[in-house]
């Protein structure tokens, strides 16, 4: 690409942004690998550091680019998943069975209290918590940032096996079953820790999926956020019709 044919675009970091984003779609730049440096795109398109910055930084707010400090800037791994809206999967074997390996990466396990205000709605006790963070993975690539609270008199054991199971699993484990869930779920700018561990910046947005979870045992209460950039996972949700609904309206006619 020469000089005359990016002026001849309407601005010249959208010609830029634009010539870039081609190459990635069409394998030029492979996905995970990084891309020339500032300094190597000035020179081949004729630009200024500027020009080139300001077309980066609009790739990566699109989640086709993904800058790494002391690194470079690398092709982001456009992969998408979808699972059900529950607390994780149902179970480890349900979530091979939708094409890919999970596993998950425990993070910390500390006393704290809740302090998102949106937990309000599911009444979401003052008091101090244990919190289990961890990262979830599908074929070693993260998509889920989790903050479980679990009441504080749980037994030690099924904490540390959260650290290392879905919550569905470890509590299946110790006999408790789930009575009922709630969900809110909402956007957020993307913050802390879950900027490091999907590699984006700042603000990027997030989708949030927060939760409370009744069991069987009545001291074995569960909230939690999950946290998901809005380009790496979605979820869906089955609404089964009810029958006896449909008759009573049949009767009507």
């Amino acid at each position: 690409m020469n000089n005359l044919q990016l002026r001849g675009a309407s601005s010249l970091h959208e010609s830029v942004r634009q010539e870039l984003l081609k190459r990635i779609k069409s394998g030029a730049y492979i996905s995970g690998d990084s891309i020339p440096s500032t300094a190597m795109l000035s020179e081949e398109f004729g630009v200024s550091p500027i020009t080139i910055k300001r077309a980066i930084r609009d790739l990566q707010s699109a989640g086709a680019l993904i800058a790494v400090a002391g690194k470079g800037t690398f092709v982001k791994e456009q992969r998408r998943f979808l699972r059900e809206l529950d607390v994780w999967w149902s179970s480890m074997d349900n979530a091979r069975g939708l094409g890919f390996t999970p596993s998950m990466r425990l993070l910390s396990i500390t006393r704290e209290r809740i302090s998102d205000p949106v937990m309000s709605v599911f009444n979401a006790p003052d008091e101090a918590m244990l919190c289990v963070r961890k990262t979830i993975l599908a074929d070693d690539l993260p998509i889920m940032y989790d903050a479980t609270y679990l009441s504080s008199d749980v037994d030690d054991a099924i904490v540390e096996e959260f650290g290392e199971r879905f919550v569905t699993d470890a509590l299946e484990r110790h006999a408790i079953d789930i009575v009922n869930t709630q969900f809110v779920i909402d956007a957020a700018p993307a913050a802390g820790e879950a900027e490091e561990i999907f590699g984006i910046p700042n603000g990027y947005p997030m989708l949030r999926r927060l939760y409370k979870v009744t069991t069987t045992n009545r001291s074995v209460t569960i909230f939690g956020v999950v946290e998901s950039p809005f380009d790496r996972l979605a979820c869906s949700i089955t609404i089964p019709s009810d029958p006896k609904a449909g008759r009573r309206a049949g009767n009507k006619k």
